[in-house]
């Protein structure tokens, strides 16, 4: 079975209370939920970590090929904008990568219309609430078949 590594960056813990009409009333946790759902039917295994630290998020990339992982699907959330040290590994590992965000980046601040991951993915799922997560692995999925 493919295994995919799904990262969810800083407060994306705090889903469905913070700022819901821009992030929407979903819980991280409903998310998961439903991406494990849609897992099972494409025939992938998914393994789930929210961070707000950036060296938890950065060791697990660095982990993911020995661990057979096959692809990642990645809402780094601020750290989109922000971090070398992401784009780093997720440069360095090799493995494909789709990059995720509830809002539409670029109708927000101008500093979020900038991403260090873009180039680097296999694509950018944007602004479609929770719904760019499952768009995005159907995305991911494609690619590694």
């Amino acid at each position: 079975m493919t295994r995919i590594l799904v990262l969810h960056g800083p407060n994306l813990n705090l889903l469905g209370t913070r700022e819901p009409g821009l992030y929407g009333h979903d819980t991280l946790h409903a998310i998961t939920s439903r991406l494990d759902t849609l897992a099972v039917e494409l025939g992938l295994e998914l393994e789930h970590l929210q961070s707000n630290h950036e060296g938890v998020l950065v060791d697990a990339i660095q982990a993911a090929p020995a661990q057979g992982v096959a692809g990642i699907l990645i809402n780094a959330a601020a750290y989109t904008h922000t971090s070398v040290a992401l784009r780093d590994a997720l440069v360095a590992v090799g493995l494909p990568f789709v990059e995720v965000h509830l809002s539409n980046v670029h109708a927000r601040e101008p500093f979020r219309h900038t991403s260090l991951l873009a180039d680097r993915a296999v694509g950018v799922v944007t602004g479609f609430g929770s719904t760019s997560y499952t768009l995005g692995l159907r995305g991911l999925a494609e690619t590694l078949t």
